[in-house]
């Protein structure tokens, strides 16, 4: 998942996908613990895209925020 994808996406789909990855994320950190993890690089890629989701979110919430002040 890249930042252009995710900006392509509307504020509930991010929503939902930021959901998704989180549980993801908690079910992988699970595997490593038991040491049943198949794909340990997986938690590497899935940790950049709950950060990329983070940026777009956070971007969204400031570029409301500057429009309704200039509107002001």
């Amino acid at each position: 998942m890249t930042a252009k994808d995710i900006r392509e996406m509307t504020d509930a789909e991010i929503e939902v996908a930021f959901e998704d990855t989180n549980k993801e994320m908690f079910n992988l950190r699970l595997q490593q613990t038991l040491g049943q993890i198949e794909r340990p690089h997986r938690i590497k890629e899935i940790r950049r895209d709950i950060a990329r989701l983070t940026m777009v979110k956070t971007e969204r919430v400031k570029a409301a925020a500057e429009t309704a002040e200039q509107e002001a």
